[in-house]
């Protein structure tokens, strides 16, 4: 027996999540059919409240709901060192070391020649702006240790090499080809100490 056209559709929708396969869909859409309709419709709201409330902080792209974040804002961090991360949930994942008083710069990815997606569709121009315009003295690279990772990077390091600034990548204990979002605490607490400056 087949689920009703708008029952489908919903399932279809859910799927396009990640790491939600059908039957997690079908769990979703029953619990939502047996949810009161004020619970569904809080679910509804919030979910449009994140997509037209929330931004990108202008100075380091990460999500805020004002023109700049609260770590930006926050005048107790220390603004000589950057921290460059590639999405906005590396961010968390560094703050709750509580390793890191710098600030950061999210890149909105890394450079992936096979999602068709280089240098320029980052914020890696950015960077370099803040970099040259401010008083920095160390940028962090903290992107992921894989291919994609490493060749963003590399490229950075490049792009920052004449400026003068110290550029570190943080060390031991994130596994090659893992994420950061999924190491725990003390494993990022350690790859933050032990960063080593790259040549």
């Amino acid at each position: 027996m087949a689920y009703p056209k708008i029952v489908e559709n919903l399932i279809e929708k859910l799927m396009k999540l990640p790491g939600i396969g059908r039957r997690s869909a079908e769990r979703i859409l029953f619990h939502l059919l047996s949810a009161p309709k004020e619970d569904v419709r809080e679910l509804c709201d919030v979910i449009t409240k994140i997509k037209e409330g929330l931004m990108f902080c202008r100075i380091c792209n990460n999500l805020s709901e004002a023109e700049v974040c609260l770590i930006c804002s926050d005048t107790n961090r220390d603004e000589r060192t950057i921290c460059v991360v590639e999405n906005p949930k590396d961010v968390l994942a560094i703050e709750r070391t509580g390793a890191y008083r710098g600030h950061y710069h999210v890149l909105l990815g890394s450079i992936a020649p096979a999602e068709g997606r280089g240098p320029d569709d980052l914020k890696i121009h950015h960077l370099v702006k803040r970099v040259e315009n401010q008083d920095i003295k160390e940028v962090v690279i903290a992107t992921d240790p894989d291919t994609e990772g490493e060749t963003t990077a590399l490229y950075i390091t490049r792009e920052l090499k004449d400026t003068g600034v110290k550029i570190s990548r943080i060390g031991l204990g994130i596994p090659v080809g893992s994420a950061l979002e999924y190491a725990d605490l003390s494993t990022l607490s350690v790859s933050l100490s032990s960063r080593r400056q790259i040549e």
